[in-house]
């Protein structure tokens, strides 16, 4: 699963109200996307907008931003979208009350080598006891 963030840059003439508008007129048409699951369309006071985009694979977000709807945003908004693209690893999902591991991540195996100078303290020894025998040791 892909998370792509797209954003580009609102003209002047193009304020909340006129691009919520948009936004509300053109959702529907999504549901058609190949391979998006889910769209969150975006507005900030900086005048950015764009989607936050849910995608099943690479392939299919990539496929869709290279066809139509790219030359649409440049026609619109006059730039290209800028758009990254994350890998998606779980998903806290409050509203259905689920957590979902999209893959399972492997576990992390580490062998701790110690030298005979970082030997580990016998259990039954503490700090306080390690630095006095140190000392008497010294005197």
């Amino acid at each position: 699963m892909i998370t792509a963030i797209v954003r580009y840059r609102l003209p002047e003439h193009i304020d909340w109200a006129a691009c919520r508008i948009h936004y509300e007129m053109i959702a529907p048409g999504f549901r058609k996307a190949k391979g998006l699951i889910s769209k969150h369309f975006i507005w900030s006071e900086s005048r950015v907008a764009g989607g936050v985009y849910q995608w099943e694979s690479l392939k299919d977000a990539k496929a869709f931003y290279s066809g139509p709807w790219r030359r649409g945003i440049v026609e619109r908004y006059g730039m290209e979208p800028e758009i990254e693209y994350f890998t998606v690893f779980c998903i806290t999902d409050n509203t259905a009350g689920s957590v979902r591991i999209i893959e399972k991540a492997e576990p992390i195996r580490t062998k701790i080598k110690r030298t005979k100078r970082e030997k580990a303290p016998r259990p039954a020894e503490s700090a306080n006891t390690r630095r006095n025998s140190q000392h008497s040791s010294q005197r």
